[in-house]
């Protein structure tokens, strides 16, 4: 029984390395990129709904870009703050913002997809760029940065987004390990030609490529998505580029408490679930064959298998995933994730278990 335990094992090993080496290995240990800017039109598309203070901000940073040719579109999305309020003001301070409202509509109400719609229609460049209220570009060439990915046949451009980081705090240390995994996974898999989700927070795409399905049309009733499904349905290895360059990350407000987090962890899960088959395959492997390596680990340590064969095994996963996941974040400047590794990946693990039984009794459907 023993020897079945350890084979099964060996198997699960072997397709942990396949993904670390084989998949994560083409984003990980990549050559730095270098980027050529270009004079190409872009429209910065931001959508807000009650986040007054994050714009006051954000809209100055995104004015103050290295850019020669783009606009700003601001969306409101019936906000009850004084979001809209400010966006006015902006737009009579700044000749190139566009300014969209967004009024409840019973077939959509509070939808982010139907005003990010609007805004799309609204914007008037052939490029879009997109970010959150609540993000903020790390460097005044973002957008050239971004836009230095197209060419005639590279319409979509995935980008990267951390977290801001928080002194002495370990719960920001999980966030932004795990923000750099997924940005791992995402990244590599569009090197290998198969891309299958973005990051709403950092993406750019020609505008052509949203009218080319209908925009958000086959996932609109989906309340959550509007990047990673949108991408799911539209990237492909002739279409999509990568920009990991360190001027061209945004950064977020990072969650301060687990339930926020959790909350997130929820919603990538959900949505994941109307991913292409090959899509969810490829994650669901991936997040199965981490349990079952530690938990089949853990039990051949207990049985007292023979460690001269164990521990080497172990051992050698290890170093292979932690090398990966390091050559990584440094490429995204999240040196410090890598301290506490083994650690925060079996937070990670066990985290990934418990949304995926929380999803399975508690079905997430209205999610702002």
């Amino acid at each position: 029984m023993q020897d079945i335990i350890f084979y099964i094992f060996i198997g699960i090993t072997v397709i942990q390395l396949f993904y670390y080496l084989g998949v994560f290995g083409k984003f990980s240990f990549a050559k730095s990129q270098t980027t050529t800017s270009k004079k190409i039109p872009v429209s910065v598309i931001v959508c807000a709904k009650n986040e007054a203070e994050k714009v006051t901000e954000l809209v100055p940073l995104l004015a103050a870009q290295n850019y020669s040719d783009f606009e700003i579109v601001l969306i409101d999305n019936a906000s009850s703050d004084g979001t809209l309020d400010i966006f006015e003001k902006f737009e009579q301070t700044y000749k190139n913002i566009k300014l969209v409202t967004v009024e409840n509509n019973e077939a959509f109400w509070g939808n982010k997809k139907y005003a990010l719609t609007l805004g799309i229609k609204a914007a008037s460049k052939e490029y879009l760029l997109f970010t959150d209220a609540d993000c903020l570009p790390t460097s005044k060439d973002w957008i050239a940065q971004m836009s230095s990915q197209f060419t005639l046949n590279k319409t979509i451009t995935l980008g990267y987004s951390s977290y801001e980081k928080i002194k002495n705090s370990f719960l920001n240390k999980i966030i932004r390990f795990d923000a750099v995994l997924i940005a791992t996974q995402y990244f590599a898999w569009a090197k290998s030609g198969h891309p299958y989700t973005g990051n709403g927070r950092n993406l750019a795409y020609k505008k052509e490529e949203f009218f080319k399905v209908n925009g958000y049309i086959d996932h609109m009733n989906i309340r959550i998505g509007e990047d990673s499904l949108f991408i799911n349905q539209t990237a492909n290895k002739e279409n999509t580029a990568i920009c990991f360059t360190p001027d061209s990350f945004t950064q977020y407000q990072a969650k301060k408490t687990f339930k926020s987090w959790f909350k997130l962890k929820r919603k990538q899960d959900f949505s994941s679930n109307f991913f292409r088959p090959f899509d969810k395959l490829q994650l669901k492997l991936y997040n199965l064959s981490q349990l079952l390596f530690l938990v089949l680990a853990v039990t051949l340590l207990a049985l007292q298998y023979n460690w001269k064969v164990l521990v080497p095994i172990i051992v050698i996963r290890y170093i292979v995933a932690w090398l990966t996941f390091g050559y990584s974040a440094a490429k995204l400047e999240e040196k410090d994730t890598t301290y506490w590794f083994p650690f925060i990946e079996i937070i990670l693990i066990f985290t990934r278990v418990n949304v995926l039984f929380t999803n399975m009794f508690s079905k997430p459907v209205h999610w702002k």
